[in-house]
Formats: structure tokens, sequence, C-alpha cells
């Protein structure tokens, strides 16, 4: 590889320093939606949202969000129409805001914002007419980097006063309800803490939208240590009766919504090793991490081990395109298959439409990977590249530290044999490690717990437990990321997800909603089985028992205990015999010319007794 001088350094800085401040591209993409309600048609009409919401939409185009959409007076079709197109928006940004000035409602613990159409006659009219704080979540969750919602709704709401309560122990709060954001990187401000109200203003704005104003979009200022200046303002301003408060938490790294100036270059030094100039400037194009950056490293050095490096980044890049390239294709001749089909065209016409998808979605499925095998080319050089840096820097610290020792032992040398030595020692040169490898761990660490293949903290060592993770994540989005180690392609991989991956794994008892476990509760007359589902209980069937000993038959036998029933005795032909019978009128020999026959009926009935001798006479 050629050896460069300070001047070619130098130009290749100067060139990537023209990208990163001529491209917008660059810089993160922020979006806010701002919705302010005034003009309500069933209640009384609040005087400063509507100028609210403007000084807020100026402040954040001043700020220069890329998006700032300012929406006043909304019915709640509307409203809803506006955050489903707001999605859209935050899909590809980092930082996404939402703003709301207002009437705002607790019920039941959620927390609703209620549009101007809205007439609440009933409690439960407020899950038709009105749309929960949960609806705006939704809107801002695709942003990566910050979700930001601000809730000025924390008036006396005149709804809670005149509605009808169809259950008697539904609750209905003052002010709203405190929330626990379930996903990272949320916050969600409230002009009042939970449970309070918060003033209108006398003058144009509410105190708290003032307060905003001045401190929310302070270049570099981290966005939680200006709601607490916020709070502060709004304190003083409020002789204490109201107190912001923000809930949810972010990470240990300052979130500004505007990014402190660019602080002017410090002078490049003279370099001292042409093969660490390379290798950082490498490092440089490959933080930027685009076409035009490569391009100009390769323009600079466009031979040797670093060169290829970045034609293998180049070739991922160009993969990715040709893969956006042909989703979109083939999403077009879908939709141009399924608009023929619809309108009833002619089987030629839809023939070839379809043949036309089915080879759009064949090309985005080759796409799709070529730009795996791209990413896995990039991953398994780059590996290479970390291992062999590692080699030579700890090949440099052994010399040095060698050099050092031979210095030590010499110290008390002739002045000229310690200056040698000193010459010696000064042309041992160390390369830089560069960004450290633990921070890409807990990068994707802190990403796979976000979408649910992570469990354990995201603490940078990458460990059985998160190749596991990694594994999930493979399984679940289809992808085929080398799980024994934590790169830079897994955490781009992971980051294009914009929710919950891996699905959510309770115990028993418990089933999944949404981001958690909740208890399984059966409903009387069940039980929880085995296999987690409830289950009703069998009734008990009747078991056959003996006659108590105060049946009908044992009670006949107490009240005749002297009646003793003969045995039926052999007949001797004519005459008794000397046999004797016994009935209800006594015992009597029996008559010549009859005999004793054993009977269990007799005439008009069953023979009392079960059945006994009677005299039959021919």
């Amino acid at each position: 590889m050629r050896s460069i001088g300070f001047s070619g350094l130098h130009r290749f800085v100067l060139t990537l320093f023209l990208l990163l401040t001529c491209q917008p591209a660059f810089a993160e993409k922020r979006v806010a939606l701002v919705l302010s309600n005034s003009v309500y048609q069933n209640v009384a009409p609040l005087p400063n949202p509507v100028n609210d919401g403007a000084l807020i939409a100026a402040t954040l185009k001043d700020a220069g969000f890329d998006v700032v959409d300012f929406r006043r007076d909304l019915p709640a079709v509307e409203t809803r129409r506006v955050l489903r197109d707001f999605a859209d928006r935050a899909r590809d940004a980092e930082i996404a805001v939402v703003y709301y000035a207002g009437h705002g409602i607790e019920v039941d613990g959620a927390n609703y914002l209620i549009p101007v159409d809205a007439r609440l006659e009933r409690d439960t009219d407020v899950y038709d007419e009105a749309f929960s704080l949960d609806r705006i979540l939704i809107a801002i969750e695709p942003a990566k980097k910050l979700r930001l919602v601000i809730l000025d709704a924390c008036r006396d709401n005149p709804f809670a006063k005149t509605m009808k309560r169809t259950v008697a122990s539904r609750a209905i709060g003052q002010g709203l309800a405190k929330v626990e954001p379930t996903s990272p990187n949320v916050l969600i401000a409230y002009s009042a803490k939970a449970g309070s109200t918060a003033a209108d203003g006398d003058g144009n704005n509410s105190p708290f939208t003032t307060a905003l104003s001045k401190h929310l979009t302070t270049p570099g200022l981290d966005v939680r240590r200006a709601f607490g200046y916020v709070r502060d303002d709004v304190l003083k301003s409020t002789n204490n009766r109201q107190e912001p408060f923000v809930y949810g938490s972010l990470g240990g790294e300052d979130v500004p919504l505007v990014p402190a100036p660019a602080k002017a270059a410090p002078p490049v030094a003279p370099a001292s090793n042409p093969q660490a100039d390379v290798r950082r400037d490498y490092e440089l194009a490959l933080q930027i991490g685009n076409k035009s950056a490569l391009n100009a490293f390769l323009a600079q050095y466009p031979d040797g081990f670093y060169a290829s490096l970045a034609r293998l980044q180049l070739e991922k890049i160009a993969a990715e395109d040709a893969r956006v390239a042909a989703t979109e294709k083939a999403r077009a001749a879908e939709q141009e298959r399924a608009r023929l089909a619809a309108e009833g065209a002619q089987r030629a016409e839809q023939a070839k439409a379809a043949a036309d998808a089915k080879a759009a979605e064949q090309a985005r499925l080759a796409a799709e990977k070529a730009k795996q095998v791209a990413q896995e080319q990039a991953a398994v050089a780059e590996r290479k590249r970390l291992a062999a840096e590692k080699a030579l820097s700890d090949k440099i610290a052994a010399d040095k530290a060698a050099a050092d020792k031979v210095a030590a032992d010499q110290a008390a040398a002739p002045p000229a044999a310690a200056s040698a030595d000193k010459d010696k020692a000064v042309n041992v040169a160390a390369l830089s490690t560069g960004s450290p490898q633990v921070d890409v761990t807990k990068s994707v660490q802190t990403e796979l717990r976000r979408v649910g293949c992570l469990t354990g903290a995201a603490d940078g060592e990458w460990n059985a437990a998160s190749q596991r993770s990694l594994t999930l994540f493979n399984r679940y989005a289809g992808t085929r990321l080398d799980t024994k180690v934590a790169n830079v392609d897994a955490l781009d991989a992971i980051k294009l997800k914009p929710s919950r991956v891996c699905p959510l794994v309770c115990e028993h008892g418990y089933k999944a909603g949404g981001d958690r476990c909740t208890r399984i509760v059966c409903a009387d007359g069940s039980f929880l089985n085995d296999d987690n589902e409830c289950e009703k209980r069998r009734a008990k069937k009747p078991i056959a028992k003996r006659d108590s000993d105060d049946g009908p038959a044992r009670r006949e036998r107490a009240e005749r205990p002297n009646v003793r029933i003969p045995r039926p005795l052999a007949s001797s032909g004519g005459g008794g015999g000397g046999q004797i019978v016994c009935d209800r009128g006594g015992c009597r020999p029996v008559a010549r010319g009859c005999h004793l026959e054993f009977r269990t009926t007799a005439q008009g009935g069953p023979y009392e007794g079960g059945g006994g001798n009677v005299q039959v006479c021919n």
C-alpha cells in the first residue's frame, strides 16, 4: 500500500467534512405533530389551546424539524386519520414528537384525549368518541431514538361533571392518570402532575407551553434537563400550585431535541504511521456509511487491504438498494394485478399482470438473498480486520513495553548511549484501538431487549444468553445473522424492526397481552388445567345407597315383632296332615282336603308382608 503524507490525509478529511456538512441525509430526521382543540361544539370553548399549538409549532419549525404538522379543532375521524399519516412519517425518523393542547379525561385509570365533536353523555361514550393515549404512542412507535408525547390537557374537564355513570364503580378522575411507558426511549410529559389540574393561563398561552417554548429546543440541552427547567418555571409562575411531571426513562446519553452546534475541528497533526492513517480514514468512512464517503476513501486509497474492505461495504449498500428497488417493483406489480382483477379486465391482461407480479416477487427474493450474502461477507471481513488490528496492537504494545524496560535499565548509562536508546524508543508507534467493541455489543443487546428477544441486561458481555437471543431473532425475523459475535450488521438489522419480534413467553397461570403477562382468571365452576386453559369442573355422579334404618320395610317389620311367617311345608296329599295355617284371624289346623302353598300375591294385589303360606282347598 502506498504511503501518503499530511497533505493527502488533509484532503481526505476535508472531503468527508464537506460530505457531512453539505448533505442533509446524514442528519437525524425529526418529525412533530401539533394538535390543538379550542372550539368544542358541546361545551364551552377553551381560549388558549390554539395559541399554544401555534407557539409550539413555530418553535419546532425554528429548531429545524423536518416535518411539523399543525392541526387545530379536529373531530374524532380526522384526528385518527392524522395520527395514521403521522405514523408513516415517523417510520424513518430518529425523533418523533406529539404535542396536544385541549381537554383530556381519565376513565378507570386510562387517559383519553377529547376531539371537538365529542358529546360524552355517558361514561362509556369515551371509548367511541375520544381516542386513547395509547393510540398516540402507537403513532410514534416507529421512531428509533426518542418518542416524546407532551400533553397540555390537564384542565378542569366539563365533560366529567355532566356525563352519566353507567356503572357506579367506574372511576372518572380529576386530571390525567399516571402512566408507565412499556416501550424504551419513551417520555410522556404532563402539564400538571397526575390527578391534578393545570391552569389555562391569563395571557395568550398557558404557563406550561410558555416554559416549553423557552427551554425545549435549546441546542445541545438534554430533553430531561429541559423539562426540569420547564417544571421550575411553571412552579414559579403559579406559586407552586401547578407542577409539570414527566413519565418514562431514557438511557445514559444526552438526548437533545436540537443538536449542539458543531465545534471547529482541531488542526490535524502530522501522521507518524501511514497504516494508522489509512485505518482511521476507513473507520471514519465506515461510520458515515454511505456511497459518497466510501467512494471518497477509495479515490484516496485505491489499493490495499482497507480498499478491499471498502468495496465490500459498497457491495452491501448496493445490495440493499437493489432489494429496496425490487421490493417497490414487486409491490407495484401486485397492486396492478389486483387493480386489473377488480376492474374485470381481459384474461390476457390479468394473466400478464400476474406473470409480472410473480417475476417481480422472484426478483425481490433474489435481491433479499443477495443482500444477506453481501452482509455476511462484509461481516466476515470486519471480524478479520478487528482480529488483525488487535494482534498488531498487542505486538506494538509488547515492543513498547520492552523498549521502556531497556530505557529504564540503561537510565544510568553514559549520555551518548542513553541518547541512542532514546532515539530508538521514539520510533516505536502504536495504533489506536478505534471504537470499543463493548459499545457495539451493548447497542445490539439493547435492541434485542426492545424487540423482546433478550430478557437480561445490556452489560456489553456477549455471553450464551445473548447468543440465544440473537438466534431467536433470526428464527422469528427470518434473518441469518452470525450469533457468535455482536457487530454493526446485526445492529442495523434489528433496528429495522419497529416493534416486538420474539413472542412473549409467560409462566403457567399467565397469558401474553401485548408486552405484558397478565394473570388468567377462570370463571366460577372452572379451573386452570395443565395446558394453561380454563376447564369446566365435572358434576359429581349420584351414588346408590342402601336403605337406612328408618326405611319403610324396616319400620313395618319393627311394628310386627311377634309375627312369625312359617316356611312352606311339603303337601301330604289329602287332609291337613297336622299342618297349621296363620293369618290375621290367628293360627289354626289345615282343614281336611286342603293343603298349604307359598304365594306372593293374593286377590286384589300383593300379599301382605312380601309372601306366605296360604290354605288351598280343592
